[in-house]
C-alpha cells in the first residue's frame, strides 16, 4: 500500500505547482516553486523504488515482492513516458498543422 501511496503521490507536484502540464518539469526557467515540483517529484519516483528495498532489507516482505513492485514501477514509468509522448507528438502536429494553415494564407 505504501508503493501504492508513492504512486498516487508522483504526479502531485506537478498538479499544484507546475500548472498541471509536464512542459513544467523539462524546462530551465528559475521559478521557485517548478523547482519545488521537480524536486518532490523527484523525492516522489526515489521513494517508489526504496520503500520496496527497505521492506525487502527489514524482512517484510520477500524478494518476489520486491521483484513485483520494481515491474509494477517500471511499467508505471513505461506508461508515464508514453503519455509525455503521445502529448508531446499532439503540440507539435497541431503546431506544424497551425504553421502549414499560415504558409497557405
Amino acid at each position: 500500500m505504501l508503493s501504492a501511496l508513492m504512486y498516487i503521490l508522483v504526479p502531485m507536484p506537478c498538479m499544484f505547482f507546475g500548472d498541471g502540464s509536464t512542459e513544467s518539469l523539462i524546462n530551465r526557467d528559475d521559478d521557485g516553486w517548478i523547482n519545488a515540483a521537480k524536486f518532490l517529484t523527484g523525492a516522489s519516483l526515489v521513494g517508489s523504488l526504496a520503500i520496496p528495498i527497505i521492506l525487502r532489507h527489514a524482512d517484510f516482505i520477500s524478494t518476489g515482492a520486491m521483484l513485483i513492485e520494481f515491474l509494477s514501477f517500471f511499467i508505471f514509468l513505461g506508461t508515464v513516458m508514453c503519455y509525455y509522448r503521445v502529448n508531446s507528438e499532439d503540440e507539435w502536429s497541431t503546431k506544424e498543422s497551425s504553421l502549414a494553415w499560415t504558409a497557405m494564407e
